[in-house]
C-alpha cells in the first residue's frame, strides 16, 4: 500500500498544493512551523477520517477562508483508491466534513477505516510508557478503530453510553431503574471492547517483544500487560455479565464520585522488560525503545490482521533517536511507504535513502529534489 498524490486547497497553511510522492520513502525538510506535519495530518486525515493533531476539524480551515479540502490518492490491493475530504465552517468554531470514496459520498467515517492504512509515530508517542494511562488508551482505541469497525462500532457507541450515564450521574435526584439502562449499554459495548484490547494487546506484545531484542541485541525481553478495571472473561456473554455485575458494585461510589468508576475508560497498559516496570523505574532510553518496538509491531499487526503494508508517518521523531535506533527502523521499513518530517537529518541516514523523494518546506511552499 502506498500515497502517490496529495491535492490540498485552504487546508490549514496551504492555500493550494498539489504533490505526487515515491512509493518507498518521501522526506520533509524544513524549520519549525513551515507547514511539514500538516502534510502529515492531511494524509492522516484521509485514512482515519480525523486529525492525529485537534478533535476540532474547523483548526483545519486555512485562516481567512470558510473551506478546506483534502484529497489522497492512493493503491492497495491491485488497485487504486481515492478519498476527499472537505470541511466547511459553520459559525467561528465548528464544521461540517463531507467525505467521499471513490468518487462516493460516505455518511459514517467508519466506512473509510480499513480503507488506506495508516501509523503515526511522533515525539509525543516516545512518551507513551510513562505517560498517563489516558495516551495508552488512545493508542489502543486508534489503531483497533483502525484494523476492526466492529471495535469502532462499539467503541463510538460506549462512548455516547459513558457520557449520558456520567451526566445522569450529575443530577441531583438517582434512579436506579434508569441507571440500569446505561449500566445494560455499558455492559454490552464494553465487553466486546474488553476482549479485543486483551487480544490486541497479546499480539501486540508478541510483535513487540521480538522487535524490542533485534533493537538490543537480544539483551532485554518486553512484554505488555493489560491492565482492565473488569477482569477479562472467556467469552463475551459472561464478560458482559462481569462487566454488569463490576458496575452494580460500583453503583454507590459512581453516585458518591458522580463518576463512573469501572470500565476500559480506567484499563491501562505495563511494559515490563526483563520484569522490570518501565513505567516506574525505566530509563528513558528503555522508554523510547518500548515506544519504538510498540510502533513498529503495530506495522507487522496490521499486516497480519488486513494483508497490508501500512504507511508511517514520522514526525520529526528522527532526532529525538540516536543513531543505531534511527538505522534500526530505516533497516526495519524497508516494504512500507515512509513519510519523514524532520528540520535536519544526519548524512550518513540521509545516503541510506538514495531513491528517496526530498521536499523542502519554507512557509508552506514546496521544492522537490532527488538525494
Amino acid at each position: 500500500m502506498y500515497v502517490y498524490k496529495l491535492e490540498l486547497n485552504q487546508f490549514r497553511n496551504y492555500e493550494e498544493l498539489s504533490l505526487s510522492f515515491d512509493r518507498n520513502v518521501n522526506l520533509f525538510l524544513g524549520n519549525n512551523a513551515q507547514g511539514k506535519t500538516n502534510l502529515l495530518e492531511a494524509i492522516y486525515l484521509a485514512g482515519m477520517g480525523r486529525s492525529f493533531r485537534t478533535s476540532h476539524d474547523h483548526e483545519l480551515i486555512r485562516f481567512g477562508s470558510d473551506f478546506a479540502k483534502v484529497k489522497v490518492y492512493a493503491h492497495r490491493d491491485y488497485l487504486d483508491t481515492q478519498v476527499e475530504i472537505r470541511i466547511k465552517a459553520r459559525g467561528k468554531s465548528a464544521a461540517d466534513k463531507f467525505i467521499k470514496k471513490d468518487g462516493k459520498p460516505l455518511s459514517k467515517t467508519s466506512q473509510l477505516l480499513s480503507n488506506i492504512m495508516i501509523v503515526i509515530f511522533s515525539p509525543e508517542d516516545l512518551k507513551i510508557v510513562k505517560d498517563e494511562p489516558e495516551k495508552r488508551r488512545r493508542f489502543i482505541d486508534r489503531e483497533l478503530c483502525q484494523i476492526s469497525p466492529q471495535y469502532y462500532n462499539c467503541y463510538t457507541n460506549y462512548k455516547k453510553s459513558l457520557l449520558q450515564r456520567n451526566t445522569y450521574l450529575k443530577e441531583e435526584r438517582i434512579d436506579p431503574e434508569i441507571m440500569d439502562i446505561w449500566d445494560v449499554q455499558l455492559s454490552r459495548y464494553g465487553a466486546v471492547m474488553i476482549l479485543m484490547r486483551d487480544a490486541f494487546i497479546k499480539d501486540l506484545s508478541r510483535y513487540s517483544s521480538s522487535i524490542h531484542a533485534g533493537i538490543t541485541g537480544g539483551s532485554e525481553f518486553l512484554k505488555l500487560v493489560y491492565e482492565p478495571s473488569v477482569k477479562v472473561c472467556a467469552e463475551a456473554e459472561e464478560q458482559e455479565e462481569a462487566f454488569y455485575s463490576a458496575l452494580k458494585k460500583s453503583y454507590d461510589s459512581d453516585v458518591r464520585t458522580r463518576n463512573t468508576g469501572v470500565g476500559p475508560h480506567r484499563d491501562d497498559v505495563s511494559f515490563y522488560v526483563n520484569d522490570i516496570d518501565m513505567r516506574a523505574f525505566g530509563s528513558q532510553g528503555q522508554q523510547r525503545t518500548c515506544a519504538l518496538s510498540l510502533k513498529l509491531a503495530e506495522l507487522n499487526l496490521i499486516k497480519e490482521e488486513t494483508g497490508e503494508d501500512a504507511i508511517l508517518l514520522l514526525d520529526d521523531v528522527m532526532s529525538e533517536l540516536d543513531a543505531s535506533r534511527q538505522e534500526f527502523l530505516i533497516d526495519t521499513m524497508k516494504k512500507n511507504q515512509l513519510f519523514i518530517t524532520t528540520t535536519d537529518i544526519d548524512p550518513k541516514i540521509l545516503n541510506r535513502f538514495q531513491d528517496a523523494a526530498v521536499f523542502h518546506v519554507k512557509e508552506g511552499k514546496i521544492s522537490k529534489e532527488k538525494v
